[in-house]
């Protein structure tokens, strides 16, 4: 069992410049937002534990902002493990709860079952501009485990993203409280105008307000700024729409109408093309503006999230890539199989999954070493992304394993010659100390029918393809083979 935690028995911050920097946020008992609700669900995915929390961190209360499993919302500050988390400026990580004398009599170890703890603390400023620990982003699991130097680097982003989204929630609701105010805040916010606009530029953040009678819009200066226009006379509606791409374009006027209908507020995430041709992520928030009992105006704020929105991205791909052989991993083939077959399905089209085992490999890697068999995975993979594969989708599903998803109806139409291509494809040599080996692989072909309900159902059909062709290979029966 290890421990990876720094010494907690000092506090690295005022407490009571941390639960006023926590209650400033208003995010305590606020209902779900799909926002934190998709984090923890690609924390869970990616560091591939069951559990994953946003956790806020009260005077006596550990309150759940998200998390991945339903059940309490709530448990006394004492027992929490994230109270310790926050009291370190490093991640706290223990493999084994029942083997720490902090943790084994604690009632989530001995009643509740868990085993493994990681997490990070997650820091808002504080009136000072103070950076104070306000909660954690964590996961947890019932079987003991280990989290190696990418999975902390993963938790650590992903923390990264979550004190973002906190970021620019006080942000954007400052915002849209400053836009919405009357006359007398008017006349405030312009002894302050200075302060604004530099927060606005700070946070990436514009306010605008579009006047229906006329479809009048108004910009402050951080929105030319994210359009990439000079500051200055403000362009008409169906020219600031024209920023978007075509297919964004119907879906930001579609929002616009139906605020407008029925006075209820939007909130949206699009791509946008700047004036100097630059691809930005825009998100923009907006509600009603209520004059004499009717929307008379639309008030919101609008936001660059181009570098948020990219982390996300990236964090996304690496959780759906094989980090070895850059090619999909198991999760992604799972999906992109079960799309396929439902695809097929409703168009009556023909499908194929070819099932791959590399022939050879373990004496590879007892007689080269395990650099050489990572050499022969990564070849394999660039064997099966070659051009002829291009309209296919290929996954590394297990250790030496690897499917492919063939929906070409011209590779579909010459099965035995699509083997044959496979199989000279996979052949791949390596070579170390003077020493040159070759790998093979046998592949298993199972077309999709109305028989296959499932994804195991085809996965199972191509199995024992496979292990037919690799007796048909070495010319003798093999032990029988697990079902996929």
């Amino acid at each position: 069992m290890m421990t990876h935690a720094a010494p907690a028995s000092r506090p690295l911050y005022d407490e009571a410049a941390r639960i006023a920097a926590l209650h400033a946020l208003a995010l305590l008992d606020s209902e779900p937002e799909k926002e934190y609700d998709a984090l923890v669900a690609l924390a869970a995915e990616m560091l591939g534990c069951p559990t994953a929390l946003i956790t806020l961190i009260d005077r006596k209360r550990l309150w759940i902002k998200a998390s991945t499993t339903p059940g309490m919302s709530e448990l006394d500050r004492d027992i929490a493990f994230c109270d310790r988390t926050i009291r370190q400026d490093t991640p706290m990580i223990v493999d084994d709860l029942t083997q720490d004398s902090r943790f084994h009599d604690n009632p989530l170890v001995a009643e509740g079952g868990m085993r493994f703890y990681a997490g990070t603390a997650i820091c808002a400023h504080d009136a000072n501009g103070v950076r104070q620990p306000i909660g954690t982003f964590c996961v947890l699991d019932s079987n003991p485990r280990s989290l190696n130097a990418a999975g902390q680097a993963a938790l650590k982003h992903l923390a990264s993203l979550a004190e973002a989204l906190i970021a620019a929630r006080r942000a954007a609701l400052e915002a849209v409280r400053i836009a919405t105010t009357g006359e007398e805040l008017v006349r405030t916010l312009a002894r302050k105008d200075r302060i604004f606009r530099q927060a606005e530029r700070i946070a990436m953040i514009g306010s605008w307000r579009l006047e229906l009678a006329g479809s009048e819009l108004e910009w402050s200066d951080n929105v030319f700024r994210i359009h990439g226009l000079p500051i200055g006379a403000v362009p008409e509606l169906s020219t600031a729409l024209d920023f978007y791409p075509p297919h964004a374009r119907a879906e930001v006027s579609a929002a616009l109408a139906r605020t407008i209908e029925t006075g209820e507020a939007f909130d949206f995430e699009a791509d946008l093309i700047t004036a100097e041709g630059q691809r930005r992520r825009v998100r923009a928030a907006g509600e009603a503006e209520m004059i004499d009992g009717s929307v008379g105006a639309l008030v919101g704020v609008f936001q660059d999230i181009t570098t948020s929105h990219g982390l996300e991205m990236r964090l996304r791909r690496s959780a759906d890539t094989d980090a070895l052989t850059g090619i999909a991993n198991r999760a992604a083939f799972d999906r992109e199989l079960e799309a396929a077959m439902a695809q097929a399905r409703a168009r009556g089209t023909p499908l194929l999954l070819a099932l791959i085992d590399l022939d050879g490999f373990k004496a590879i890697n007892d007689s080269l070493g395990h650099s050489a068999g990572d050499d022969v995975l990564r070849l394999t993979g660039a064997a099966l992304t070659q051009p002829w594969l291009r309209n296919c989708f290929t996954a590394r599903i297990g250790g030496d394993e690897f499917a492919v998803v063939i929906s070409d109806p011209a590779m579909i139409a010459d099965p035995e010659r699509l083997r044959v291509d496979l199989e000279s494809a996979l052949r791949v040599s390596v070579e170390a100390g003077g020493i040159t080996m070759t790998s093979a692989g046998s592949v298993g072909l199972a077309a999709f029918d109305e028989e296959c309900q499932s994804l195991r159902d085809l996965a199972r059909r191509a199995d024992a393809m496979l292990y037919a062709a690799k007796r048909a290979r070495v010319g003798r029966p093999l032990p029988a083979r697990k079902a996929a």
